[in-house]
């Protein structure tokens, strides 16, 4: 009995070392995809011509965000606009305006990422020229009013020029923080 057990010993070795394989093969394979569709990242409505207004709490138009297309995909919950124009509005007006080739918007909507030939606008107002900024990509917050990037950017002040590697703009305090690279050119004012 002895020699039976000596030669299968090796062959139940081989077995079961041929199912550990097996299970841990299993165990480091990626889940099969879901056969519903759902991990696919098709867009599951698209709206032409988009046009949207968030109001503050007063009833008052506080931004608006237009575009050529609008497509929106489930997989991530984002939103994906062709030729946005983001408006954020104060008394009545715009206060700036942001235009673009393409622009992404996160899930909950507090973020939007503008690319390709990003171009932000603000009207002169009172003793502060017109400003013009110009980028690749921006990312805005809209509700405190906040747009930054870390890519380099161009900004016309009134006759001023100035180009840096990033910034921070923020709209309600007028700050704009540039953060490297900086160089400006400021025509001389005339003496009186």
């Amino acid at each position: 009995m002895k020699p039976r057990l000596t030669a299968a010993f090796p062959l139940a070795l081989l077995v079961l070392l041929a199912l550990l394989t097996f299970w841990l093969d299993r165990k480091v394979q990626p889940p099969p995809p879901p056969k519903d569709g759902s991990a696919r990242h098709d867009p599951d409505f698209i709206v032409e011509n988009f046009h949207a207004t968030r109001l503050g709490a007063d009833g008052t138009p506080r931004y608006t965000l237009q575009a050529a297309r609008m497509m929106h995909y489930p997989d991530d919950d984002t939103t994906h606009l062709d030729m946005p124009h983001f408006a954020q509005l104060s008394n009545g007006g715009a206060s700036f305006d942001i235009r673009s080739e393409q622009a992404r918007s996160l899930a909950d909507g507090k973020q939007v990422f503008f690319t390709g030939n990003v171009r932000l606008t603000q009207p002169p107002v009172g003793k502060r020229p017109f400003l013009l900024l110009e980028t690749s990509a921006l990312q805005v917050t809209p509700d405190p009013g906040i747009a930054q990037t870390d890519r380099p950017v161009t900004i016309i002040r009134g006759d001023s020029t100035i180009t840096a590697v990033g910034l921070e703009f923020n709209h309600a305090t007028q700050l704009l923080t540039l953060h490297s690279q900086v160089k400006g050119l400021y025509p001389p004012r005339p003496r009186r």
